[in-house]
Protein backbone atom coordinates (compact mmCIF):
# COMPACT_ATOMS: atom_id res chain seq x y z
CA UNK A 1 0.00 0.00 0.00
CA UNK A 2 3.04 2.27 0.33
CA UNK A 3 1.84 5.85 0.16
CA UNK A 4 -1.47 5.14 1.87
CA UNK A 5 -0.05 3.25 4.84
CA UNK A 6 -0.76 6.17 7.22
CA UNK A 7 -4.45 6.36 6.36
CA UNK A 8 -5.40 5.91 10.00
CA UNK A 9 -3.51 9.02 11.12
CA UNK A 10 -5.93 11.44 12.78
CA UNK A 11 -6.99 14.37 10.62
CA UNK A 12 -5.84 16.95 13.19
CA UNK A 13 -2.46 15.25 13.29
CA UNK A 14 -2.13 15.56 9.50
CA UNK A 15 -2.86 19.28 9.81
CA UNK A 16 -0.36 19.68 12.65
CA UNK A 17 2.37 17.64 10.93
CA UNK A 18 2.12 19.80 7.81
CA UNK A 19 2.81 22.94 9.90
CA UNK A 20 0.22 24.66 7.78
CA UNK A 21 -1.10 28.18 8.17
CA UNK A 22 -4.56 26.57 8.16
CA UNK A 23 -3.84 25.47 11.74
CA UNK A 24 -4.17 29.05 12.95
CA UNK A 25 -7.32 29.87 11.00
CA UNK A 26 -9.12 26.73 12.26
CA UNK A 27 -8.39 27.37 15.93
CA UNK A 28 -11.56 29.29 16.90
CA UNK A 29 -14.06 27.26 14.92
CA UNK A 30 -16.69 25.28 16.81
CA UNK A 31 -15.72 21.68 17.60
CA UNK A 32 -18.03 20.37 14.88
CA UNK A 33 -16.72 22.69 12.18
CA UNK A 34 -13.11 22.27 13.32
CA UNK A 35 -13.35 18.50 12.94
CA UNK A 36 -15.03 18.86 9.55
CA UNK A 37 -12.40 21.31 8.27
CA UNK A 38 -9.56 19.12 9.52
CA UNK A 39 -11.05 16.15 7.67
CA UNK A 40 -11.37 18.12 4.42
CA UNK A 41 -7.86 19.53 4.86
CA UNK A 42 -6.48 16.02 5.45
CA UNK A 43 -8.05 14.94 2.15
CA UNK A 44 -6.47 17.91 0.35
CA UNK A 45 -3.10 17.28 2.01
CA UNK A 46 -3.04 13.57 1.15
CA UNK A 47 -4.06 14.32 -2.45
CA UNK A 48 -1.29 16.91 -2.77
CA UNK A 49 1.27 14.58 -1.18
CA UNK A 50 0.76 12.05 -3.97
CA UNK A 51 2.15 14.56 -6.44
CA UNK A 52 4.86 15.95 -4.17
CA UNK A 53 6.37 12.57 -3.29
CA UNK A 54 9.86 12.87 -4.78
CA UNK A 55 10.50 9.13 -4.42
CA UNK A 56 7.66 8.18 -6.77
CA UNK A 57 7.94 8.06 -10.54
CA UNK A 58 5.41 9.80 -12.76
CA UNK A 59 3.73 6.48 -13.55
CA UNK A 60 3.42 5.64 -9.86
CA UNK A 61 1.92 9.07 -9.12
CA UNK A 62 -0.68 8.59 -11.85
CA UNK A 63 -1.50 5.14 -10.47
CA UNK A 64 -1.87 6.41 -6.91
CA UNK A 65 -3.98 9.37 -7.97
CA UNK A 66 -6.30 7.12 -10.01
CA UNK A 67 -6.63 4.77 -7.05
CA UNK A 68 -7.38 7.69 -4.72
CA UNK A 69 -10.03 9.01 -7.13
CA UNK A 70 -11.61 5.57 -7.58
CA UNK A 71 -11.74 5.03 -3.83
CA UNK A 72 -13.34 8.43 -3.33
CA UNK A 73 -16.03 7.45 -5.84
CA UNK A 74 -16.55 4.20 -3.92
CA UNK A 75 -16.89 6.13 -0.67
CA UNK A 76 -19.71 8.16 -2.22
CA UNK A 77 -21.77 5.13 -3.26
CA UNK A 78 -20.88 2.57 -0.61
CA UNK A 79 -17.56 2.41 1.24
CA UNK A 80 -13.85 2.91 0.56
CA UNK A 81 -11.02 0.87 2.01
CA UNK A 82 -9.55 4.21 3.16
CA UNK A 83 -11.17 5.45 6.35
CA UNK A 84 -10.29 9.06 5.58
CA UNK A 85 -12.32 9.01 2.35
CA UNK A 86 -15.30 7.55 4.17
CA UNK A 87 -15.08 10.36 6.74
CA UNK A 88 -14.74 12.95 3.97
CA UNK A 89 -17.93 11.67 2.38
CA UNK A 90 -19.75 11.83 5.72
CA UNK A 91 -18.65 15.47 6.10
CA UNK A 92 -19.55 16.21 2.49
CA UNK A 93 -23.11 14.96 3.01
CA UNK A 94 -23.51 16.54 6.43
CA UNK A 95 -22.55 20.01 5.19
CA UNK A 96 -23.97 19.56 1.69
CA UNK A 97 -20.60 20.16 -0.02
CA UNK A 98 -20.83 19.67 -3.81
CA UNK A 99 -18.67 16.87 -5.22
CA UNK A 100 -17.18 18.99 -8.01
CA UNK A 101 -14.49 20.76 -5.94
CA UNK A 102 -13.11 17.41 -4.75
CA UNK A 103 -12.73 16.10 -8.29
CA UNK A 104 -11.40 19.43 -9.55
CA UNK A 105 -8.76 19.39 -6.82
CA UNK A 106 -7.66 15.95 -8.00
CA UNK A 107 -7.64 17.33 -11.56
CA UNK A 108 -5.32 20.10 -10.36
CA UNK A 109 -2.95 17.57 -8.84
CA UNK A 110 -3.02 15.65 -12.13
CA UNK A 111 -2.07 18.90 -13.90
CA UNK A 112 0.91 19.15 -11.57
CA UNK A 113 2.07 15.75 -12.83
CA UNK A 114 1.42 16.57 -16.48
CA UNK A 115 2.80 20.12 -16.61
CA UNK A 116 5.80 21.96 -15.25
CA UNK A 117 5.44 25.06 -17.45
CA UNK A 118 2.55 27.46 -18.19
CA UNK A 119 2.22 29.44 -21.42
CA UNK A 120 0.01 32.23 -20.14
CA UNK A 121 -1.99 33.38 -17.14
CA UNK A 122 -5.15 31.70 -18.40
CA UNK A 123 -3.41 28.32 -18.03
CA UNK A 124 -2.02 29.28 -14.63
CA UNK A 125 -5.43 30.53 -13.47
CA UNK A 126 -6.98 27.16 -14.33
CA UNK A 127 -4.32 25.42 -12.26
CA UNK A 128 -4.77 27.83 -9.32
CA UNK A 129 -8.52 27.32 -9.46
CA UNK A 130 -8.20 23.55 -9.28
CA UNK A 131 -5.39 23.53 -6.71
CA UNK A 132 -6.67 26.20 -4.32
CA UNK A 133 -10.03 27.81 -5.15
CA UNK A 134 -11.62 24.37 -4.85
CA UNK A 135 -10.46 24.17 -1.23
CA UNK A 136 -12.15 27.48 -0.51
CA UNK A 137 -15.37 26.26 -2.09
CA UNK A 138 -15.28 23.20 0.18
CA UNK A 139 -14.57 25.27 3.28
CA UNK A 140 -17.31 27.88 2.88
CA UNK A 141 -19.93 25.13 2.91
CA UNK A 142 -18.65 24.16 6.36
CA UNK A 143 -18.41 27.77 7.56
CA UNK A 144 -21.93 28.53 6.31
CA UNK A 145 -22.96 31.60 4.30
CA UNK A 146 -26.02 33.56 3.20
CA UNK A 147 -24.90 35.51 0.13
CA UNK A 148 -24.15 33.59 -3.08
CA UNK A 149 -21.31 36.04 -3.84
CA UNK A 150 -19.38 34.39 -0.99
CA UNK A 151 -18.56 31.68 -3.53
CA UNK A 152 -16.76 34.34 -5.58
CA UNK A 153 -14.96 35.38 -2.40
CA UNK A 154 -13.75 31.79 -1.97
CA UNK A 155 -12.58 31.50 -5.57
CA UNK A 156 -10.75 34.84 -5.68
CA UNK A 157 -9.13 34.27 -2.30
CA UNK A 158 -8.01 30.81 -3.40
CA UNK A 159 -6.37 32.29 -6.51
CA UNK A 160 -4.67 34.98 -4.39
CA UNK A 161 -3.32 32.45 -1.89
CA UNK A 162 -2.00 30.16 -4.61
CA UNK A 163 -0.31 33.02 -6.45
CA UNK A 164 1.33 34.03 -3.16
CA UNK A 165 2.49 30.44 -2.67
CA UNK A 166 3.99 30.40 -6.15
CA UNK A 167 5.91 33.65 -5.59
CA UNK A 168 7.14 32.53 -2.18
CA UNK A 169 8.29 29.11 -3.42
CA UNK A 170 9.76 30.26 -6.74
CA UNK A 171 13.28 29.07 -5.93
CA UNK A 172 12.28 25.68 -4.49
CA UNK A 173 9.87 24.93 -7.33
CA UNK A 174 12.53 25.80 -9.94
CA UNK A 175 14.96 23.45 -8.23
CA UNK A 176 12.32 20.73 -8.58
CA UNK A 177 11.88 21.50 -12.29
CA UNK A 178 8.62 23.45 -11.97
CA UNK A 179 8.18 27.00 -13.23
CA UNK A 180 4.71 28.36 -12.57
CA UNK A 181 5.30 31.91 -13.79
CA UNK A 182 3.70 32.15 -17.24
CA UNK A 183 6.08 32.06 -20.19
CA UNK A 184 4.43 35.17 -21.63
CA UNK A 185 5.26 37.07 -18.43
CA UNK A 186 8.90 35.97 -18.51
CA UNK A 187 9.16 37.12 -22.12
CA UNK A 188 7.40 40.41 -21.37
CA UNK A 189 10.09 41.37 -18.84
CA UNK A 190 13.06 39.82 -20.64
CA UNK A 191 13.71 37.25 -17.94
CA UNK A 192 14.46 33.70 -19.10
CA UNK A 193 13.90 30.27 -17.56
CA UNK A 194 17.68 29.93 -17.41
CA UNK A 195 17.83 33.14 -15.36
CA UNK A 196 15.30 31.71 -12.94
CA UNK A 197 17.08 28.36 -12.67
CA UNK A 198 20.32 30.24 -11.94
CA UNK A 199 18.55 32.47 -9.38
CA UNK A 200 19.58 35.61 -11.27
CA UNK A 201 18.37 38.61 -9.30
CA UNK A 202 18.35 41.66 -11.56
CA UNK A 203 16.14 44.55 -12.66
CA UNK A 204 14.18 42.36 -15.05
CA UNK A 205 13.37 39.97 -12.23
CA UNK A 206 12.35 42.82 -9.92
CA UNK A 207 9.95 44.23 -12.53
CA UNK A 208 8.57 40.75 -13.24
CA UNK A 209 7.96 40.09 -9.55
CA UNK A 210 6.41 43.49 -9.04
CA UNK A 211 3.96 42.67 -11.84
CA UNK A 212 3.15 39.25 -10.32
CA UNK A 213 2.69 40.66 -6.81
CA UNK A 214 0.33 43.33 -8.11
CA UNK A 215 -1.70 40.60 -9.80
CA UNK A 216 -1.94 38.69 -6.52
CA UNK A 217 -2.99 41.91 -4.74
CA UNK A 218 -5.81 42.36 -7.26
CA UNK A 219 -7.21 38.94 -6.37
CA UNK A 220 -7.08 39.72 -2.65
CA UNK A 221 -8.98 42.93 -3.47
CA UNK A 222 -11.52 41.06 -5.62
CA UNK A 223 -12.09 38.59 -2.79
CA UNK A 224 -12.78 41.36 -0.29
CA UNK A 225 -15.17 43.08 -2.67
CA UNK A 226 -17.22 39.89 -2.94
CA UNK A 227 -17.61 39.36 0.80
CA UNK A 228 -20.81 40.90 2.15
CA UNK A 229 -21.18 42.17 5.72
CA UNK A 230 -23.72 39.46 6.51
CA UNK A 231 -21.13 36.72 5.84
CA UNK A 232 -17.98 38.36 7.24
CA UNK A 233 -18.39 36.85 10.70
CA UNK A 234 -18.83 33.35 9.29
CA UNK A 235 -15.70 33.77 7.16
CA UNK A 236 -13.38 34.80 10.02
CA UNK A 237 -11.26 31.65 9.58
CA UNK A 238 -10.75 32.44 5.89
CA UNK A 239 -9.91 36.04 6.80
CA UNK A 240 -7.23 34.85 9.21
CA UNK A 241 -5.73 32.82 6.38
CA UNK A 242 -5.98 35.83 4.07
CA UNK A 243 -4.17 38.11 6.55
CA UNK A 244 -1.34 35.60 7.06
CA UNK A 245 -0.77 35.08 3.34
CA UNK A 246 -1.09 38.77 2.57
CA UNK A 247 1.67 39.21 5.17
CA UNK A 248 3.82 36.80 3.14
CA UNK A 249 3.17 38.87 0.01
CA UNK A 250 4.22 42.02 1.86
CA UNK A 251 7.40 40.25 3.04
CA UNK A 252 8.27 39.49 -0.59
CA UNK A 253 7.79 43.13 -1.50
CA UNK A 254 9.74 44.31 1.56
CA UNK A 255 12.90 42.44 0.48
CA UNK A 256 12.52 44.00 -2.98
CA UNK A 257 11.31 40.66 -4.39
CA UNK A 258 14.58 38.82 -3.68
CA UNK A 259 13.02 35.47 -2.81
CA UNK A 260 16.28 33.74 -3.80
CA UNK A 261 18.15 34.97 -0.72
CA UNK A 262 15.28 35.71 1.65
CA UNK A 263 12.63 33.38 3.05
CA UNK A 264 9.29 35.20 2.93
CA UNK A 265 7.71 33.99 6.16
CA UNK A 266 5.39 35.34 8.80
CA UNK A 267 6.64 34.56 12.31
CA UNK A 268 4.69 32.29 14.64
CA UNK A 269 4.16 35.24 17.00
CA UNK A 270 2.74 37.35 14.14
CA UNK A 271 0.43 34.50 13.11
CA UNK A 272 -0.92 34.23 16.64
CA UNK A 273 -1.31 38.02 16.79
CA UNK A 274 -3.22 38.00 13.47
CA UNK A 275 -5.42 35.11 14.60
CA UNK A 276 -6.38 36.74 17.90
CA UNK A 277 -6.82 40.15 16.28
CA UNK A 278 -9.10 38.98 13.47
CA UNK A 279 -11.17 36.78 15.78
CA UNK A 280 -11.64 39.55 18.36
CA UNK A 281 -12.53 42.14 15.70
CA UNK A 282 -14.99 39.89 13.91
CA UNK A 283 -16.54 38.71 17.16
CA UNK A 284 -17.21 42.32 18.07
CA UNK A 285 -18.44 43.63 14.72
CA UNK A 286 -20.11 40.75 12.88
CA UNK A 287 -22.54 37.91 13.42
CA UNK A 288 -21.13 34.40 13.84
CA UNK A 289 -24.59 32.87 13.62
CA UNK A 290 -24.76 30.11 11.04
CA UNK A 291 -27.88 30.51 8.85
CA UNK A 292 -28.41 26.74 8.79
CA UNK A 293 -30.18 24.69 11.46
CA UNK A 294 -28.01 23.11 14.15
CA UNK A 295 -26.61 19.76 13.01
CA UNK A 296 -27.37 16.68 15.05
CA UNK A 297 -25.25 13.56 14.92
Amino acid sequence: MGFFKNDMVEEKEITAQSKTNFLYSFSFLSKEKNEAINTVYAFCRKTDDIVDDEKSTTDVKYKLLREWKNEFEKAMVSSSKFSLLNKVNEIRKKFNIPVEPFFELMKGMEMDIQKNRYKNFEELYNYCYCAAATVGLMCIEIFGYRNIKTKEFAVNLGIALQLTNILRDLKKDAENGRIYLPKEDLEKFGYSEEDLLKNNYNNSFIELMKFECERARRYYKKANECLSKEDKGLMFAARIMEKIYFGILEKIEKVNYNVFDNAAKVSKFKKIFITLGVFAKYRLLYSFKDPRPVFND
